[in-house]
């Protein structure tokens, strides 16, 4: 006979608090979007929310395209600086590491404000060109950066720029040295070693940096309203709105649609990243032979 088990085991008390804490903060928050999506204000079931989704269609191409720029734009940048660091001293590399992660202890908005007073008309960009030109006798007007889509792109490069590089920086220090060591042997150069060796075995670090940008970029809103000054609305902006009011009547329905569609959207992207991921752990590391 099969004896049972304690309900009160210790692996199931270490495991309760993870399970509830998942629950009230994780499934009781996605179930109530879901619920909002397909109610009225009434409470009555109704797709009419998801109509609003052709509506803001434009809106979410924008969002996914400022999002995408700005996670390969981290891409270009992260991924020269992580390998960088992984080949300084071993002593030197935390320094390194806290001095990328020190703007990440200041305040969000503090950050984003910031670049306010650095890109716009009269900010420290401009005053300074108008000096040098001021000094060489020609005519400067200033350039236009603030409430652009550039400056929305910007702001996100600027943020989330960290979690690119900590996980790419995390899996080149973790390659094994005797394999480039032995791919120089076999007369391999050094670009050959970087796109047969480090590079691929690198992807998992590359995934997880994507991930971690492009999914906070594609639903961000205070970047879009600071940077963009309210010219450029992207999906996060008009998802608050819906909530707070802030441009109409409250309507939290329609808000839980157009939330549950972004969520739907992040799991979809997630998914595929993790997919790619799988592939190149299946390979072995993903040497290229």
């Amino acid at each position: 006979m099969k004896t049972k088990k304690p309900f009160f085991s210790a692996k199931n008390l270490t495991v309760a608090p993870y399970t509830v804490w998942m629950t009230l903060f994780v499934l009781i928050p996605i179930g109530l979007v879901v619920y909002f999506a397909f109610t009225d204000s009434t409470g009555s079931f109704t797709l009419e929310n998801l109509t609003y989704i052709k509506k803001y269609a434009g809106t979410f191409w924008l969002s996914v395209e400022l999002a995408f720029v700005s996670t390969v734009l981290c891409l270009l940048l992260a991924y020269p600086m992580a390998y960088i660091i992984s080949k300084m001293p071993a002593n030197k590399q935390g320094s390194v590491i806290l001095l990328v992660m020190l703007p990440m202890w200041m305040n969000f908005l503090i950050r984003t404000y910031a670049w306010m007073t650095i890109l716009e008309n009269n900010g420290i960009i401009n005053r300074f060109i108008g000096m040098l030109a001021d000094l060489i006798h020609v005519e400067f007007n200033g350039f236009e950066m603030i409430n652009t889509n550039g400056a929305i792109v910007l702001g996100m490069v600027y943020n989330y720029l960290p979690y690119m590089i900590l996980p790419i920086y995390t899996v080149l220090t973790k390659i094994d040295n005797s394999l480039i060591e032995a791919a120089r042997d076999l007369g391999s150069d050094s670009v050959q070693i970087f796109g047969r060796i480090v590079f691929p075995l690198s992807i998992p670090g590359v995934i997880s940096g994507i991930t971690m940008v492009f999914v906070p970029a594609v639903s961000t809103f205070i970047i879009s309203y600071l940077l963009g000054g309210g010219k450029t609305y992207l999906i996060g902006n008009v998802i608050e709105n819906y909530f707070l009011g802030s441009s109409g009547a409250i309507n939290y329905n329609v808000g839980a649609a157009l939330s549950l569609l972004l969520m739907v959207m992040i799991v979809v992207s997630m998914g595929i990243m993790n997919h790619f991921d799988k592939d190149s752990e299946a390979s072995g590391g993903g040497i290229i032979v």
